[in-house]
């Protein structure tokens, strides 16, 4: 042979037994070709069905994503709409309560100005009593004013003259202090009969006074036409008074059952005063036999001295009570204290829960309005090649949850 010659019945080469010409090699590559450019054709028509089936899939989850975020809007505007009027109802029950409260504490202020302006009252009308009463007095003094002219006719005897200082002791006696407080002509154990006794406090013995002043020989002083007269009026008076201070010294200053001292009414200031300026020593030996000369003033004086002491008294003894009353009106203070401590921490409170209603309802409506400002794409195809993928409706509700959660 001169060169080789490929026919189709040319062996190429033997498995087994089994010759492989070149006929049967192509022949079964041809159909190797079909079968794989056939399933070539099956695999792409089946890649489109599958491409189709999830494009379809991904499109009925984004409707079904879409109904649930609309149902959740609407309930979501459904809880608002609740909330709203809850808050409503709750902001109404607290105005009818503070209504109430304030209504309470109007009607208390009211009835308390009320009280105030009664004893206001009450103490105006004593006040004016009061105002009468001194014009009685004035009116009682202008007419002894229009008396004084007659002293002397009164004066000028003795047993007049005698009633005369009597009455004057027992007026101021009786001006200046309670009834009970002191007694006219009393009988002592001795027989004598002061012409007053005053009840000490705290159970001491009673204060004598003693109102018959030797006037006889005074007005012998001032009668007197000479000097010689004078003087001898003027010793006359000193022994008469020496002679009834001793007197009052031994009837009536009686150990335990008087004062060891006792008051020597003198009917008139100018007499009171010539006596400590003209006989000191009868002053002075009054004063060693325990005897006070006073005159109206200073009897005055003391009976007032003495009607605060009983005062005094009279307050130690009520103390217990009048400490029981503090007592009260503190417990009473310190209760409105707490009611009004308590009324403004319930109002701070209402308060602060007013400001958070508002800080979360103004939050909700925030939230409202970004659910409302949200748009979403109908229906998103397959995303081309080299183009990225649009968000899916999941991962945009995610991002919605992660802003509300940022909000909060």
């Amino acid at each position: 042979m001169n060169g080789f010659e490929l026919t189709s019945g040319t062996s190429l080469f033997a498995i087994g037994d089994l010759q492989i010409s070149l006929g049967l090699f192509v022949k079964g590559l041809a159909g190797a070709l079909l079968l794989a450019i056939a399933l070539i054709v099956w695999r792409g028509r089946a890649l489109r069905a599958a491409i189709r089936a999830e494009a379809a899939r991904r499109d009925a989850l984004a409707e079904q994503r879409m109904a649930d975020l609309l149902r959740a809007q609407a309930d979501m505007q459904g809880r608002l709409a609740a909330m709203s009027e809850v808050f409503g109802a709750k902001q109404s029950e607290f105005n009818h309560a503070i209504n109430q409260r304030l209504d309470g504490m109007t009607h208390r202020i009211g009835a308390t100005i009320t009280e105030q302006t009664k004893s206001t009252h009450e103490n105006l009308r004593h006040l004016q009593e009061r105002l009468a009463v001194i014009d009685a007095a004035q009116n009682n003094i202008q007419n002894l004013a229009k008396d004084v002219v007659g002293l002397q006719a009164i004066l000028s005897n003795k047993q007049t003259r005698g009633a005369f200082g009597q009455s004057r002791m027992e007026t101021i006696v009786a001006d200046g202090l309670p009834m009970g407080a002191y007694s006219f002509q009393p009988t002592l154990s001795n027989g004598s009969r002061p012409d007053c006794t005053i009840r000490m406090p705290n159970g001491s013995p009673p204060l004598v006074i003693d109102a018959k002043f030797p006037l006889e020989a005074w007005n012998a002083i001032r009668d007197a036409g000479s000097p010689e007269m004078r003087k001898a009026a003027s010793q006359q008076f000193r022994r008469d008074l020496d002679v009834h201070i001793r007197d009052i010294a031994e009837k009536y200053l009686i150990a335990g059952e008087t004062q060891e001292m006792a008051f020597l009414f003198v009917p008139s200031e100018s007499i009171f005063a010539e006596i400590h300026e003209h006989f000191e020593s009868i002053v002075q030996r009054a004063h060693r036999l325990r005897i006070v000369i006073v005159s109206p003033s200073l009897l005055m004086l003391s009976i007032q001295v003495i009607q605060s002491v009983l005062k005094d008294q009279r307050m130690r003894e009520q103390a217990h009570l009048i400490q029981g009353e503090v007592l009260h009106l503190m417990e009473d203070l310190t209760r409105l204290d707490d009611r009004t401590r308590k009324l403004q921490s319930h109002f701070l409170a209402a308060q602060k829960d007013v400001d958070m209603i508002l800080t979360s309802a103004d939050k909700l409506t925030k939230r409202g309005a970004k659910i409302e400002a949200m748009e979403f794409e109908a229906g998103a195809g397959p995303a081309e090649p080299g183009q990225p993928e649009a968000p899916s409706v999941e991962s945009r509700t995610g991002l919605l949850r992660l802003r509300v959660v940022d909000d909060d």
